[in-house]
């Protein structure tokens, strides 16, 4: 709206005021009840951007659906990848379990520190049966003991208690203290 409108109609500077800032007030309303016009602007372009990947992967597929030798040999090395890949999760699987298998015995065997044992047991001749239990370990936690036994809780803990250890038995330690000087 525009003041010379407003004028012409014969209506006052007051009036005019008015009306202006009324209709100020019903803009900013009208903007407030757009939204963030930028982020839809955004939000728009990316869905342009999805709709455009969209339509070239859609004519990357009509090619492969064209070339059938092409699409058996995508397969081929899927398969070959899925193959490579459910391998290496099961090696991860029985690392995981033999682990945990060998991580418990330690723990039974009242080891001290398992990391530190566990570092000179020689793992190539420990192994996990599929019943779960731990083969060749036995034999090396057995010599551990007795060569390193320092590693292995023995059970065994005795009561230490310092000379002293239960506090004066003076009635007044600082009348003791004062006879302690005067004989010097």
């Amino acid at each position: 709206m525009k003041r010379d409108v407003l004028t012409k109609m014969g209506l006052t500077d007051d009036q005019i005021n008015a009306i202006m800032k009324t209709n100020g007030h019903d803009i900013e309303n009208a903007k407030a009840g757009i939204g963030d016009v930028a982020g839809i602007k955004q939000e728009n372009e990316q869905l342009r951007d999805q709709l455009t990947t969209r339509d070239q992967d859609m004519k990357a597929l009509k090619q492969q659906l064209g070339d059938n030798e092409g699409l058996s040999q995508q397969v081929t090395a899927l398969q070959a990848k899925y193959d490579q890949d459910t391998e290496n999760l099961t090696a991860q699987l029985k690392q995981t379990q033999l682990d945990g298998a060998l991580d418990a015995a330690l723990t039974g065997a009242k080891a001290r520190n398992t990391k530190a044992v566990r570092g000179l047991l020689d793992m190539s001749k420990v192994s996990l049966t599929d019943e779960g239990q731990l083969e060749g370990f036995e034999d090396q936690v057995a010599a551990l003991k007795q060569s390193d036994g320092y590693l292995f809780n023995g059970g065994q803990q005795t009561h230490y208690e310092p000379n002293g250890g239960a506090g004066s038995q003076d009635e007044n330690p600082t009348q003791v203290m004062i006879d302690a000087f005067k004989q010097q």
